[in-house]
């Protein structure tokens, strides 16, 4: 399937001063590109789920989203392109499929949207509620918001077939850490993975180690991947969905200077991060950083 092709995903390398960053190559991985509207991380942790809706022989997907979820356009898009239908759970009983460009599109596509109180969308992932909706909907496969599930794990671990660079440090934004987790369980031995919270007060770890543990299963496993977890928990400019001036300049200074578009929810904090985090670094031997662009630029785009 054309949706599921990769090779928009380039790997860019951006150019540093040497003088300022010694032995350093800085890659991104440009999932961003590989889809307008089924892009970065939400590709790969759609891709399985897909599959298994296919494969169930179902006749859509199930899922959740805010108002300005990427997530819900993106199953929107992913379905029709699969032949598939779709319904969005979305958070805001006041809101309707006219209220932004982003609920509009997901109805063009064919979604069908469902607007729930916000107290009933807080109650989404209890067992009671799953069960509800399983039961008002028994042709549709049931998503967790953001694709954050075993299959949507799978899809993220594989970015590292793609990739030939032996790779020393990855950043990636973290939002349900399932793309984090995927990256780690596929990265070598000796790759540390940063990880830029977009959340104020994301308890990463605790988080991370719940979403391994339906891979891993032991808790000795799961202590020697985290070892390799470095969090950098105070790079979210005042927490999700908050920016500053300062943020901005610095998406805009990037798109300048290295042809990078980045997004003020999370890539470009997490981009800030890794390069506030450069700046402290003095490595003697080369070290090769990837930055993991998880797209988010249609509706974070600045």
């Amino acid at each position: 399937m054309e949706l599921f092709d990769t090779s928009k995903s380039i790997l860019q390398e951006i150019r540093l001063d040497p003088g300022k960053f010694r032995n350093v190559r800085l890659l991104v991985k440009r999932d961003d590109l590989i889809h307008p509207e089924v892009s970065g991380n939400k590709w790969r942790k759609l891709k399985y789920n897909i599959e298994l809706a296919e494969y169930q022989k179902k006749d859509g997907i199930l899922t959740f989203g805010g108002a300005y979820s990427n997530h819900l356009l993106a199953v929107a898009a992913a379905c029709v392109s699969a032949g598939l239908k779709s319904i969005g759970v979305v958070r805001g009983e006041e809101l309707n499929s006219e209220s932004n460009e982003n609920l509009k599109r997901c109805s063009e596509l064919g979604m069908e949207l469902k607007f729930v109180s916000r107290e009933s969308y807080d109650e989404r992932n209890e067992k009671s509620c799953q069960e509800g909706w399983k039961e008002a909907h028994p042709h549709f496969l049931l998503v967790p918001e953001g694709g954050a599930n075993y299959y949507g794990m799978v899809g993220c671990q594989e970015i590292w077939k793609e990739l030939s660079e032996k790779v020393d440090h990855v950043f990636v934004a973290q939002g349900t850490t399932t793309t984090s987790c995927g990256l780690l369980i596929g990265s070598a031995e000796n790759t540390v993975l940063h990880v830029v919270p977009a959340l104020k007060g994301f308890d990463s770890e605790a988080e991370m180690r719940k979403q391994l543990f339906p891979f891993l299963i032991d808790e000795e496993t799961i202590d020697d991947y985290m070892r390799r977890v470095e969090v950098h928990p105070e790079a979210h400019f005042g927490g999700y969905g908050k920016w500053t001036p300062d943020l901005l300049d610095f998406i805009s200074s990037c798109k300048n200077a290295y042809d990078l578009p980045l997004d003020k929810i999370y890539t470009g904090k997490a981009f800030h991060a890794l390069m506030e985090w450069l700046k402290q670094q003095d490595f003697n031997i080369p070290q090769t950083i990837l930055f993991i662009h998880t797209g988010g630029l249609k509706n974070g785009g600045v």
